[in-house]
This record gives structure tokens, C-alpha cells and sequence, in this order.
């Protein structure tokens, strides 16, 4: 378990910084996300489920079928399933508040037609072309 921490959300390329208020993988987590301008090229899905209201900014979710959706200040939150495989594009620094349910053993990122598996510390469990 982990309160008030700082941390690169979604790996080493990741253009996004946590603020963690609160870390327990297996219960929530609940986070203050700043998107840096710009994007990770790699499609991912995530460990968790994931409600997310955007504070400021001016955000873009890229799915992995192509579709794209635009996100600005709004009252209802964004729910993100573990199966979403998308990336994320900040047009400019955004801020976003995200509370996160109990992680799952594994997600993948999709990057050049390279699909990795991974488990909990990034550790890779698969890589297939």
C-alpha cells in the first residue's frame, strides 16, 4: 500500500505523472493525473477498471479499431474497462482525477504489430509478432 506518492503512470515511456493519494492494488487506487503533452505510441489495455473525470485540458483517447474521442472538463466521469486497448493523446498538459478498482493479474500493450503481455512490476509474460 502506498499514500501521497509520485510516479510515471503506465511505465518508463509514459508521458503521464500520478499523485497517488492512495495505492492498494488489490482493493482501489485513487490518483491526480497530469497528461503531459503528447503520447506513448504503444496501444495498451489496463489491470483495472478505471472512473475518470477530466479537470483541464484537452485530451483525445485513440482506440486500437481507430476511433477517436475527445475529452474535456466534464461533470460525469469516463469509465475504462480493462479491455480498452487505446492510447491516449494530450494536446496539452491535463489534469484528470481517477479512482481505480482492484488491479488484475495482466494487460498488454500493442506497439508495431508487437503484442506484450505483463503482470504486476511490468515483468513481461509474453511477447508475440
Amino acid at each position: 500500500m502506498k499514500l501521497l506518492t509520485k510516479a510515471k503512470d503506465g511505465g518508463p515511456e509514459s508521458t503521464v505523472d500520478a499523485y497517488f493519494l492512495f495505492e492498494f492494488k488489490s482493493v482501489c487506487s485513487i490518483a491526480l493525473l497530469r497528461f503531459n503533452a503528447g503520447r506513448r505510441e504503444a496501444f495498451h489495455t489496463h489491470a483495472f477498471t478505471a472512473l475518470t473525470w477530466f479537470i483541464c485540458g484537452d485530451l483525445e483517447e485513440q482506440l486500437f479499431d481507430g476511433t477517436r474521442k475527445a475529452y474535456k472538463r466534464s461533470l460525469l466521469p469516463k469509465i475504462t474497462k480493462k479491455s480498452d486497448n487505446h492510447r491516449v493523446l494530450a494536446h496539452k498538459t491535463s489534469w484528470c482525477f481517477s479512482i481505480r478498482g482492484p488491479w488484475s493479474d495482466y494487460w498488454t500493450e500493442d506497439d508495431s504489430g508487437t503484442t506484450t503481455t505483463f503482470t504486476h512490476g511490468r515483468n513481461i509474460v509474453k511477447r508475440t509478432d
